[in-house]
């Protein structure tokens, strides 16, 4: 049983990972797509790796910094709702974008941290790049402190530490996947990737968001049957 508890956190965390680094194709994956193109390979896995690098910091303060608040049952139940609605919103935001880019308040904010920790930092290499543009990223710490609490919430990870180190090492071994795939991509094609190549990528990714939804929604379902509420 507690084998099978740290394969699922891990799987929960790989796929979750894989998913949300490719969506939306945000700061990481557009200076993926110009530095890749114009430095290589090399330079372009290094900002990956300095960005997967901070995400896997804030999935861990995620699970550790709040994971005492998510063993109360109303706050599951609050959490696995609010995952749900969270999930159709941003997925249909994509699935409805007309350009690559859908700003929000949220974007605007971490531009702003973003700008203030590159003039304080002055990154220079790809790694630091990547690191600094995701410490900035107020809406991967947001999407981490909300993943985490699904988890818990559905126990796909358990409220152990063996189970969120597999869920941490499942996250960063996915963005990472990603991260050198989509460098690779990049450095093949030199970057010839056409706006319309870039709009159907995103709308996939809001089809895949909703499903996810759906299927979390359709969880929930079960369990209130299951317990005729």
């Amino acid at each position: 049983m507690e084998l099978n508890n740290i394969l699922e956190a891990g799987l929960a965390g790989f796929i979750s990972a894989l998913l949300f680094s490719s969506i939306p194709l945000g700061p990481i994956n557009l200076t993926i797509l110009n530095e890749g193109a114009r430095r290589g390979f090399r330079w372009a896995v290094l900002i990956g790796l300095g960005a997967s690098t901070m995400e896997v910091i804030y999935c861990t303060v995620s699970f550790t910094g709040f994971s005492s608040l998510f063993k109360d049952l109303l706050v599951k139940a609050v959490m696995q709702m609010f995952t749900f609605l969270f999930l159709l919103f941003i997925g249909s935001k994509f699935l409805k974008a007309q350009t690559v880019n859908v700003p929000t308040k949220l974007d605007s904010a971490s531009e702003k941290i973003e700008a203030r920790l590159e003039r304080k930092l002055h990154p220079r290499s790809a790694f630091m790049t990547g690191f600094v543009r995701v410490m900035g990223n107020l809406g991967v710490l947001l999407t981490w402190i909300v993943l985490a609490g699904n988890f818990m919430a559905h126990d796909w990870v358990a409220d152990d530490l063996a189970a969120k180190f597999a869920c941490i090492t499942g996250v960063a071994l996915g963005t990472n996947t990603w991260f050198v795939a989509f460098s690779y991509g990049v450095s093949r094609s030199h970057g010839r990737f056409s706006e319309n190549t870039l709009l159907r990528l995103q709308h996939l990714s809001g089809i895949c968001l909703i499903a996810f939804g759906l299927f979390d929604g359709a969880h929930i379902i079960w369990q209130l049957a299951r317990h005729k509420l």
